[in-house]
C-alpha cells in the first residue's frame, strides 16, 4: 500500500507533465494550415496597438465565415490597417484584403506540394512532443533513483514511468496520424 502512494507522487508528475505536452502539440498542431484556416493560424500574430505590441486575439475577433477564409474585426476600426499591414508582414500564404472595418484573408485551395509541406511541419511537431515526453520520463527516472528504494521497487517504478510514457506516446502518435488524415483527405 506504502510503495503504491509512493508512486502515486511519480505518476501525478508524469501526468502534468504530460498534459503540458498534450496542450504544447494541440496548440502547434492548429497553426499548420490545414485546408480549411484555423483562426490560431494568426491569432499569435502581434499588433503594434497603443506602441503595444498585442497579439490580434486580444484586439479582434476572428472567424472563418466560408471554408478558404478568415475574418478580422478588431474592436476599434482606426487598426484595421495596422492589422492588415502586420498580417502580410507575417508573411502568411494568404491574400489579405483589408476592408472598411474588416481585415479578410482568403486563401488558395491547397495544393499536393503544400499538403506536404503541412505533413513535414507535422511530423517537427510530433517529434518535438515525443521529445518532451522523454524528457519528462528522464527527470521522473532521477527522482526516482534519488531515492534510497530497494533494487526491486526501484525497477518496478522505473517499469512503471515507461508503460506510462509508451502510453502517452502512442497518444501523440494517434493525435499525428488524424492530422495527416485530415490533411490528405482534404
Amino acid at each position: 500500500m506504502k510503495t503504491e502512494i509512493e508512486f502515486n507522487f511519480y505518476k501525478e508528475i508524469l501526468e502534468k507533465k504530460s498534459k503540458d505536452v498534450f496542450i504544447f502539440l494541440e496548440k502547434s498542431f492548429q497553426k499548420v494550415t490545414i485546408g480549411a484556416p484555423n483562426p490560431q493560424l494568426i491569432s499569435h500574430i502581434k499588433v503594434n496597438f497603443y506602441d503595444v505590441l498585442t497579439p490580434i486575439n486580444e484586439i479582434a475577433a476572428i472567424s472563418a465565415p466560408a471554408p478558404l477564409q478568415l475574418l478580422v474585426k478588431p474592436y476599434e476600426i482606426k487598426i484595421v490597417k495596422e492589422i492588415a499591414s502586420t498580417i502580410v508582414a507575417s508573411k502568411i500564404d494568404a491574400q489579405v484584403q483589408k476592408e472598411a472595418n474588416q481585415v479578410r484573408l482568403i486563401f488558395p485551395e491547397p495544393t499536393q506540394q503544400k499538403r506536404q509541406e503541412s505533413v513535414s511541419q507535422l511530423k517537427k511537431i510530433h517529434e518535438e512532443a515525443k521529445v518532451r515526453m522523454r524528457l519528462i520520463r528522464q527527470d521522473v527516472n532521477k527522482l526516482i533513483k534519488k531515492e534510497e528504494f530497494s533494487e526491486d521497487l526501484e525497477k518496478d517504478y522505473l517499469n512503471q514511468v515507461q508503460k506510462n510514457i509508451n502510453s502517452q506516446i502512442e497518444k501523440i502518435d494517434e493525435l499525428f496520424d488524424k492530422k495527416v488524415h485530415e490533411i490528405q483527405t482534404i
